[in-house]
């Protein structure tokens, strides 16, 4: 059984990042995700202008640049009354943009895979134990070593489930995605409307097609499903992706020989756009910290330091992820917010500031 230095369970963003940056340390990287890419994701397709750093340390940002995307150029909160506030977003070439999760993370995987990392696709993980090192059980009866595993297997972390660190989540909201035909007029634009059961996130992913998430909660999703049905003129059997819960508790973000990244490690609230960002920040960050400890670092050292640029990575932020997150759970309250912004424009532009400032 060949042994590698690192595992990688999921091969999403935070997976990819994982991975790739291992393989730039030239150690042996294995990624192992249940699905065959390209798949969707239910995301709101938007990078923040945070990750062109990442990407450009992965080369990868003129690629990225070069798939079907969407310059967006605004956001427009819309209260339940329908009344809304327009903040304009970064110009030039580091902006945010939109661009589809299936070309996104494909990509991503795809150079994990170039620079040497090697690639499992539809490769579940059933089971794992550890003695000197991980083993690495598949649903496909294929067996897996490695010295140190990571965790990016998302909000609903296998990896935090077989290790009975997975917490309790909160199933307060649902969460539904599609990609449908872009409104005429509708421009390259993030539009976050409040409504009386939830709310729609709305964002052009290319010239052709709008990303369209509704929030709410189980006995209020099928209202939204209505909604949006009546809004765009779309057919009652339009295909819709879902994925709950929208919120859990972190999980340790590292222990002797266990990393988790993304998702897997601390859920952000999506309504902030700012999920892509922590999850290939924090794979950049966990690939670092392995690196070091593999070369002979002190351990105990190196994952201080790493817990050290973990938390920075957060700082000064999380707050806006609460009051994003009470925002959406009561929609009254977010349109009350907006329409006080209304008057007072610069409170939205200072929150939307902070949300897109390059870090």
């Amino acid at each position: 059984m060949q042994l590698f230095d690192v595992a990688i369970v999921g091969g999403g963003p935070a997976g990819s990042s994982s991975a790739a940056f291992c393989a730039m340390a030239d150690l042996r990287a294995i990624v192992l995700d249940r699905e065959k890419f390209p798949r969707e994701k239910v995301c709101g397709d938007c990078l923040n202008p945070s990750c062109w750093p990442v990407l450009e340390r992965l080369e990868v940002a003129e690629r990225v640049r070069d798939l079907p995307h969407s310059k967006l150029r605004s956001v427009e909160f819309i209260t339940i009354n329908g009344r809304g506030v327009i903040v304009d977003l970064p110009s030039g070439a580091d902006g945010e943009i939109s661009v589809k999760r299936s070309l996104f993370d494909d990509l991503l995987l795809r150079r994990a895979r170039e620079l040497g990392a090697n690639v499992h696709e539809q490769t579940t993980v059933t089971g794992l134990s550890r003695n000197d090192y991980w083993n690495i059980e598949t649903a496909s009866g294929d067996f897996f070593q490695a010295r140190i595993l990571i965790g990016a297997d998302g909000r609903n972390s296998t990896v935090a489930h077989l290790c009975n660190l997975l917490p309790r989540p909160a199933r307060e909201r649902v969460a539904l995605q599609a990609h449908i035909p872009l409104p005429r007029d509708f421009g390259n634009r993030i539009v976050l409307q409040f409504l009386h059961e939830g709310y729609s996130g709305q964002a052009s992913v290319n010239e052709t097609q709008l990303n369209l998430c509704l929030v709410g909660t189980p006995p209020t999703i099928s209202k939204l499903r209505r909604w949006a049905e009546h809004q765009f003129q779309l057919p009652a059997d339009q295909s819709w992706r879902t994925i709950t819960p929208l919120t859990r508790s972190p999980v340790p973000f590292a222990h002797e020989n266990l990393f988790f990244v993304g998702d897997a490690a601390r859920v952000v609230e999506p309504f902030t756009g700012e999920g892509i960002y922590y999850a290939l920040r924090s794979g950049e960050l966990a690939a670092n910290a392995i690196a070091k400890i593999l070369r002979g670092g002190d351990r105990n050292s190196v994952l201080r330091e790493f817990g050290r640029a973990y938390a920075k990575m957060y700082r000064g932020r999380l707050w806006i992820n609460r009051l994003a997150r009470a925002a959406v759970l009561r929609p009254q309250l977010g349109s009350l917010f907006v329409h006080t912004a209304r008057i007072r424009p610069e409170i939205m532009k200072f929150l939307t500031g902070k949300i897109v400032e390059k870090l």
